[in-house]
């Protein structure tokens, strides 16, 4: 288990912990519906990872419902999910195209949940009937999946994880919703499934610095 000191002193040496957005841009806000949370709240978490990730699922299991209850359903947090397949074929990927179509229904996190869910049995004969199971219009859902829509999206996703200094997965960045990273504001890069509570050390600092609603 990593605990804060060890984080830091990674951070000192890789540069991942504060990282200036001259090094690196968390890009535009997705619009096909990869966020939890109130477009309003002071800070924005973004998560890249792989549907296929053992370290991945260990987060969204143990850590996620607890950030969920704390700071995003109170409006503290927003959060984005970005991919980051760790192969350029295979069922991580696929994973991440059943999750991006499910999106274009509007069915995004549906499909992500159950995709984490099930990580012991994906596979490429399993997305259809995800699809069927959490609602989706099957030959829209069908048409989407099989023409391997929105790979480009998604390897951009992985390159920009690429550019903050992530090579594995699960990465998160920290940072303020409005103006993102500056050299005054930087983000938080935390690397790995990290326990809940470095994540809210991390929050509840910038929290603490957040500027007040006027």
């Amino acid at each position: 288990m990593m605990n804060t000191g060890h984080l830091r002193t990674i951070a000192a040496v890789l540069w991942l912990l504060v990282i200036p957005l001259t090094q690196a841009d968390a890009g535009p806000v997705p619009e096909d519906g990869r966020i939890r949370g109130s477009a309003d709240a002071p800070i924005t978490l973004i998560e890249y990872s792989d549907f296929t990730c053992g370290y991945c699922v260990k987060f969204f299991q143990e850590t996620w419902p607890r950030l969920q209850a704390k700071y995003i359903d109170t409006g503290k947090v927003r959060f984005i999910y970005r991919d980051y397949p760790r192969a350029d074929r295979g069922v991580g990927v696929e994973a991440a195209v059943a999750a991006r179509c499910a999106g274009a229904q509007g069915r995004y996190w549906p499909m992500h949940d159950r995709l984490f869910g099930e990580r012991s049995r994906l596979d490429s004969g399993a997305f259809k009937g995800y699809a069927k199971a959490i609602g989706l219009d099957q030959t829209a859902f069908a048409k989407c999946f099989d023409e391997r829509q929105y790979l480009e999206s998604i390897f951009q996703d992985r390159q920009e994880a690429n550019g903050w200094g992530f090579h594995g997965t699960p990465g998160f960045i920290l940072m303020r919703t409005a103006g993102g990273s500056t050299d005054k504001e930087p983000a938080v890069a935390i690397p790995g499934a990290v326990p809940f509570n470095e994540f809210a050390e991390e929050i509840d600092r910038m929290l603490a610095t957040a500027p007040r609603p006027q």
